[in-house]
């Protein structure tokens, strides 16, 4: 059950993606600029250690 679940998931985001390219887009550059200030934030943290 689980897999099938995982496939509809799948297959629904691949047809967003197709009908709606530009909100989809906005949405994966949002994901990837929290990522990159998650990682930002790890790196002034163990900066600010090593002083």
């Amino acid at each position: 059950m689980k897999k099938a679940i995982g496939w509809i998931v799948l297959i629904l985001i691949i047809f967003y993606i197709g009908t709606n390219p530009g909100p989809a887009a906005e949405i994966a550059q949002g994901i990837g600029d929290g990522f990159a200030e998650v990682f930002r934030n790890i790196g002034v943290f163990l900066r600010e250690l090593s002083d």
